[in-house]
């Protein structure tokens, strides 16, 4: 089995944020496999499923984006799974807009879901996908709990989808595959 956890902020308020942009592509993967996440299990709104013959479940934290740490450790320990089953889905600033990126390891590079997930696991080998939502020009709390723009939909859009696509090829292939087809996209 295999978790892919996209991060964000429950509630409508905060549904096309940029901070949302890990579960704007958890539910792109749930689309497109038939699922819906809704059932709530480890603090998240989950959803279980196939593809390509490898269990998956997805994962929307329900702690809000600074306490994202202690609902995908849970999901990791009641399944008996290691950082390695887990990819973490989630917004970066420092890349430009619709950039994607993954990294099989690192620090939170500052962004609080992914400090608070490497705090609670205790190591910060963890895979993850940073989508670029580019830097902010004032307050950084401000900007990523903005929604996106009308005219930066389309981008976005488009880097959503081939996120959920990089997410689906990294649980069946792993980091380093998916990091040779995707970085650089």
């Amino acid at each position: 089995m295999k978790i892919i956890a996209g991060l964000g902020n429950p509630g409508i308020r905060y549904a096309t944020t940029r901070h949302n942009a890990g579960f704007m592509t958890v539910n792109m993967i749930a689309g497109r496999l038939g699922l819906s996440p809704g059932g709530s299990k480890h603090r998240s709104l989950s959803a279980k499923g196939q593809y390509e013959g490898e269990q998956l479940l997805l994962l929307q934290p329900q702690t809000y984006m600074n306490e994202s740490g202690l609902a995908v450790a849970e999901a990791l320990r009641f399944y008996k799974l290691t950082e390695e089953d887990l990819l973490v889905v989630y917004d970066d600033m420092d890349l430009p807009p619709a950039c994607l990126r993954l990294r099989r390891d690192g620090s939170s590079g500052g962004h609080k879901g992914m400090e608070s997930i490497i705090r609670h696991l205790g190591t910060a080998n963890i895979s993850r996908l940073k989508i670029g939502i580019g830097h902010a020009v004032f307050d950084a709390a401000d900007f990523v709990l903005q929604p996106f723009g009308k005219e930066e939909w389309p981008q976005m859009a488009a880097a959503l989808k081939l996120a959920a696509e990089a997410a689906l090829f990294w649980s069946l292939n792993g980091i380093g595959a998916a990091m040779n087809k995707y970085n650089g996209v």
